[in-house]
């Protein structure tokens, strides 16, 4: 197999691996290690969120020069993938444990949305493409085996992996904005009260009914993100039963 140069994958890629990237190897014995720079990036970005994650301020933390940094990721998009790769960590084991697709589907969706919750600022980090690193191609073999064994292909598996993923972010997103919004403070109840009538003189008796009803909130609980997640299972669920349906056999086409 020949050998890739590391200018022709994406950054961060050979450090996600363990592996020396050619651009590191200078001069001077490193103080530092490339997983202690990750470290402290993942501190600073827990405490002060996505936009305290300067090369600088990130040096600084280490007691480094801002040049000397660079001689452990060569970017802040290199750093940016290790970090990502770093916080998600390994996939969890109710996916590979569970008996039943639902199940595993279940409990890989709402690892990712806990994750975000542990990490907030996972919800801004950009996404640059597919899984390459180990952490995240982990999170992605599990789901896959799930629902390759159910009797989807692979293709049909990872297409359904990425509603899961994208509801998941989306959901621990605006989760994670209610709980951070300035108008937190504001009284529901007192909100209700001065949005109902004004709903009913608009004809809009929906919607008046739910603030009634105490059933119209900015929140995001637990009980919303089932839900969705439910919808989102069911729709796979016909998929499945329609392939078996056609004769297609559970575990075909398993990798």
């Amino acid at each position: 197999m020949a050998l890739t140069d590391d200018a022709d994958l994406p950054p961060g890629l050979v450090l996600a691996w363990g592996l020396p990237a050619k651009a590191h190897r200078l001069g001077r014995k490193p103080t530092q290690s490339v997983e202690q720079i990750v470290e402290a990036a993942l501190e600073l970005a827990d405490a002060d969120g996505f936009a305290a994650l300067s090369m600088p301020k990130i040096a600084q933390k280490l007691g480094l020069t801002a040049n000397a940094i660079y001689r452990y990721v060569r970017s802040r998009d290199e750093l940016l993938v290790l970090l990502g790769d770093a916080a998600w960590g390994p996939a969890p084991d109710g996916v590979a444990d569970a008996q039943h697709w639902r199940v595993a589907a279940t409990v890989w969706t709402q690892a990712m949305v806990d994750r975000c919750d542990v990490h907030p600022w996972l919800c801004d980090l950009p996404i640059r493409g597919a899984p390459m690193t180990p952490n995240l191609l982990g999170w992605t073999e599990a789901i896959l085996k799930a629902l390759t064994r159910a009797g989807l292909s692979p293709s049909e598996s990872l297409s359904c992996a990425l509603l899961l993923d994208g509801y998941a972010r989306r959901t621990a997103s605006a989760r994670r904005d209610v709980r951070d919004s300035t108008t937190t403070s504001v009284r529901p109840e007192a909100v209700a009260r001065f949005l109902e009538p004004r709903l009913r003189e608009l004809g809009y008796s929906t919607l008046a009914a739910l603030m009634a009803g105490d059933q119209y909130s900015d929140e995001v609980h637990e009980a919303d993100v089932t839900f969705g997640l439910d919808r989102i299972l069911d729709g796979i669920d016909v998929l499945i039963t329609q392939k078996q349906s056609a004769g297609v056999r559970p575990g075909r086409g398993v990798v």
